[in-house]
């Protein structure tokens, strides 16, 4: 059995990581008044923000075209493949991976597998990472997808946003008028819903200082939850700065503790907004 692993740009994964694992990764649409860029295709991150910055409206996004899809899962199976499996941004904020369901059944000489992440950006290309792993040592599809539940059970995030104007015209922020007409100083956390798998914002705090602090006491109660070791995550839309200072505080704290960083590209940061910083964290896939 020859599985594929696809996945698609919000995964934000290294060029490295992506010809080591053997992943394909499937770019993301964002459009800037009025014209489509394909996410680390022909635009990149800093490219984007300085963009926005300057944009005459707020950026959108999209899904790519199904028919490409269709070629490049008939593509894998020329090359051999007979099981793929495509593991995609949370169906929450995007109709993409159900879009891939509908069509899988369709495609007859190679088994699709959609996998919804509930999730994005480097936490769902760990999950990548990890499917390319299992299936180089020869896994079934079945146990892959099976680890991949376990993995998608452990993560946790928690988002610190400058303001909520993307996500809310978006309409990817569930319970956006709880929070909408907050004072500026006011800095929202979001985070996933366990339950719903929505992206949600459910404290309020004053200063981008405080809310840091938050999160990381939100992170030391996570951590007395669990029984298994961690693999941390640091992100940030283009701070580089504020985002690696947070990280070696956090280091600092937990030397024993794995911690990664990662940014938001172009299509998260459509939603998020510049400046945005997350904490994230899933079971340590190399440890346990």
């Amino acid at each position: 059995m020859k599985i594929a692993v696809v996945t698609d740009s919000t995964s934000y994964l290294s060029a490295e990581e992506v010809e080591r694992y053997h992943i394909h990764v499937v770019p993301i649409p964002v459009i800037i008044d009025g014209r489509s860029y394909d996410e680390g295709v022909d635009i990149s991150t800093g490219e984007f923000y300085d963009w926005l910055r300057n944009s005459k409206s707020f950026p959108s996004t999209s899904q790519p075209p199904l028919g490409e899809m269709i070629n490049l899962y008939n593509q894998l199976a020329d090359e051999g493949y007979d099981t793929v499996i495509s593991i995609h941004l949370a169906s929450t904020i995007s109709g993409f991976v159900n879009q891939l369901k509908n069509i899988a059944p369709t495609i007859e000489n190679i088994r699709v597998i959609p996998y919804d992440s509930q999730i994005t950006v480097k936490l769902m290309g760990y999950l990548a990472i990890e499917a390319s792993r299992m299936a180089d040592k020869g896994a079934t599809p079945e146990e892959i997808i099976a680890r991949l539940d376990d993995l998608r059970s452990t993560i946790g995030e928690y988002f610190v946003v400058d303001d909520l104007q993307n996500l809310v015209r978006g309409g990817r922020l569930s319970n956006a008028s709880a929070f909408i007409g907050s004072v500026l100083r006011i800095k929202p956390l979001l985070t996933f819903d366990d339950d719903t798998h929505e992206i949600v914002a459910f404290e309020k705090v004053r200063s981008r200082k405080k809310a840091l602090a938050r999160v990381e006491q939100l992170f030391v109660e996570a951590q007395a939850k669990v029984d298994y070791p961690l693999l941390a995550l640091v992100i940030d839309a283009n701070d580089p700065e504020g985002g690696q200072n947070w990280a070696d505080k956090i280091s600092a704290q937990y030397p024993d503790l794995p911690i990664e960083r990662s940014y938001f590209g172009p299509v998260i940061g459509a939603h998020l907004g510049e400046k945005a910083l997350a904490l994230a964290w899933l079971k340590d896939y190399e440890r346990a």
